[in-house]
């Protein structure tokens, strides 16, 4: 099936397109075990910290990704966009997983931390196509990390809200609040219009591989959320 272009004359926008081609994968994101368990308060904190970590790891990973792509970027603004939440992946937002990992809410970590199976396979996979394929592929590879997180805080903050007003500075709540905060959300209505602008310039064969992208990358969001309950170690050496 050949995919929209995104034009003024669709009523269908090209990212919700997007969207609905990865609704089951979306829909098992949903009902893991570790945002239920989040959400309501009973996830067990080391795990939390596990995710912490391996999150630190990914949005080092992620702001190489989007630096790449803004140079990549077909024009100034889009560009920026990308360089700028480069930035914000490597200092704001690491600030604040440094913060939860050393603010003594967490318990200490049981040793040296690496990139599980399921972090370096989704950093790498996002490197790789940013880097060799065109800027429109590897715009719908990052998009799943800006919207998924999105949503996902949108929703956490509704059904944690017993926990978040009972114990603001509770760990869960500082990382529910930031990604529920007002700007990430717009940052994620950008990245949208980008992504559809990138569909409408494509070729046909340039959007089936968008298409290919969004979903490899959704599938590595619900990989690495779930892994902070399944862990899937790497094998011993």
């Amino acid at each position: 099936m050949t995919l929209p272009a995104c034009s003024s004359m669709t009523t269908t926008r090209f990212t919700d397109t997007l969207w609905d081609r990865t609704r089951t994968l979306r829909a098992a994101i949903d009902d893991l075990e570790f945002l239920r368990r989040l959400g309501d308060g009973t996830l067990p904190l080391d795990a939390f910290r596990f995710y912490i970590e391996q999150d630190t790891l990914y949005l080092a990973g992620y702001a190489k990704a989007l630096a790449l792509l803004s140079a990549k970027s077909p024009n100034p603004g889009a560009g920026a966009f990308w360089a700028t939440s480069a930035a914000t992946a490597a200092t704001e937002e690491a600030v604040l997983h440094r913060n939860l990992l050393t603010g003594g809410l967490l318990p200490p970590a049981p040793g040296p931390v690496t990139h599980s199976p399921a972090c370096l396979g989704y950093v790498s996979y996002l490197t790789a196509t940013v880097a060799t394929e065109p800027y429109p592929v590897g715009a719908a590879a990052v998009l799943p990390c800006f919207w998924i997180y999105a949503e996902v805080a949108r929703d956490l903050a509704e059904r944690a809200s017993d926990v978040l007003s009972a114990d603001p500075a509770h760990p869960y709540a500082q990382w529910v609040s930031a990604y529920d905060d007002e700007a990430f959300q717009d940052s994620v209505v950008a990245a949208r219009e980008l992504v559809d602008a990138a569909g409408a310039a494509a070729t046909d064969s340039e959007r089936e591989a968008m298409a290919e992208a969004f979903t490899i990358a959704t599938r590595y969001e619900l990989m690495f959320w779930a892994d902070a309950l399944a862990t899937q170690p790497w094998p011993a050496s």
